[in-house]
């Protein structure tokens, strides 16, 4: 068996061989640029395993002996779908690794933001008197707030769970969630975006980025959210329009704070919102508070990530299983 790792992953691939067996022989492209791909090499492969490599119809023409391909990770929006599909080589996920990494992630932003940690920790570096009468306001008692989860599956499910012992109230927006889910997990049902944000004091972002939701974070998604709102992500930075929305809505005190540990462009291109957060400026000095993609990460998820992935090719070429099929 002959299989791809397009970039990331290099090198001895222990992981994804533990869960293939010993019949396999792994290929490093190690590029995101699918241009640099050995064509020779693509004809000959039985499956790819991609992480941050765009794949289109460039590669795909070239997969003549490829019969699977699979995403370690959960989004496919470096993936050419239709390609995909006109291609007729079957696209899996991997969306079972670090559920509850990425949802500790977004309780311990939303609890920074709502307790005012990190504001703290900039401004009581310059106090030299009355230490403990330096308070920052606002600050709302969590237990009398309301959190609003937008994408109620996996990670926001997860996130309930973790977010019920603070007494919040936990409403929720999935259009795609199943009847009764709300009564199963333990949240508040919202029919719309609007009836959410027009509730929540603290919004967490947990959808996939599709067509349907980039750009989701615009200026009538701000405008429409209570004003001194926080906004958490942990999902996707496409689903901000821009940096220029998160900043006025900052400046204006429109949005509270911003906890994310995803941005639009990673790493962060050269921006004033940037600059002002890297600078610390008074302004902003602890009201957002960016990790770089790492949500996801313990020793444990990245593992699971790996075997699963790799895993999912195993089930399909010895047993006929697709799990996790997006295409």
């Amino acid at each position: 068996m002959l299989v791809g790792v397009t970039d990331h992953y290099r090198p001895p691939f222990d992981i994804e061989a533990k869960a293939l067996g010993d019949e396999v022989e792994f290929v490093d492209f190690n590029s995101r640029d699918e241009n640099d791909f050995d064509p020779e090499i693509l004809r000959r492969l039985d499956a790819l395993l991609v992480f941050h490599a765009r794949i289109t119809d460039h590669t795909l023409a070239r997969l003549e002996n490829c019969k699977i391909i699979v995403r370690y990770g959960v989004g496919v929006d470096n993936m050419d779908l239709e390609a995909l599909k006109q291609a007729g080589i079957p696209l899996c996920n991997t969306p079972d690794y670090g559920i509850e990494e990425i949802a500790a992630t977004a309780a311990a932003h939303l609890l920074n933001l709502w307790r005012r940690i990190s504001a703290y920790d900039r401004a009581c570096r310059n106090y030299e008197q009355g230490w403990a009468q330096n308070i920052l306001r606002p600050i709302t008692r969590i237990s009398e707030s309301t959190l609003g989860i937008i994408g109620v599956g996996r990670m926001g499910a997860t996130l309930v769970k973790y977010m019920k012992p603070f007494g919040c109230r936990i409403i929720g927006y999935d259009k795609y969630a199943p009847p009764g889910h709300e009564k199963d997990v333990g949240y508040e049902r919202v029919d719309s975006l609007e009836g959410l944000l027009s509730q929540a004091d603290a919004v967490s972002l947990h959808c996939v980025l599709t067509d349907e939701t980039r750009g989701l974070v615009d200026e009538e998604f701000l405008a429409a959210m209570k004003p001194g709102a926080l906004l958490v992500n942990t999902a996707r930075g496409g689903l901000f329009k821009d940096l220029d929305v998160l900043e006025t809505a900052l400046k204006s005190g429109q949005l509270g704070g911003l906890g994310s540990d995803v941005l639009p462009t990673e790493p962060p291109v050269d921006h004033a919102l940037i600059r002002a957060w890297r600078d610390s400026e008074p302004w902003l000095r602890g009201r957002m508070v960016i990790s770089p993609h790492t949500a996801y990460y313990s020793e444990s998820a990245l593992y699971d990530m790996r075997f699963k992935a790799a895993e999912s090719i195993r089930l399909y070429l010895q047993q006929g299983i697709l799990r996790n099929r997006i295409v």
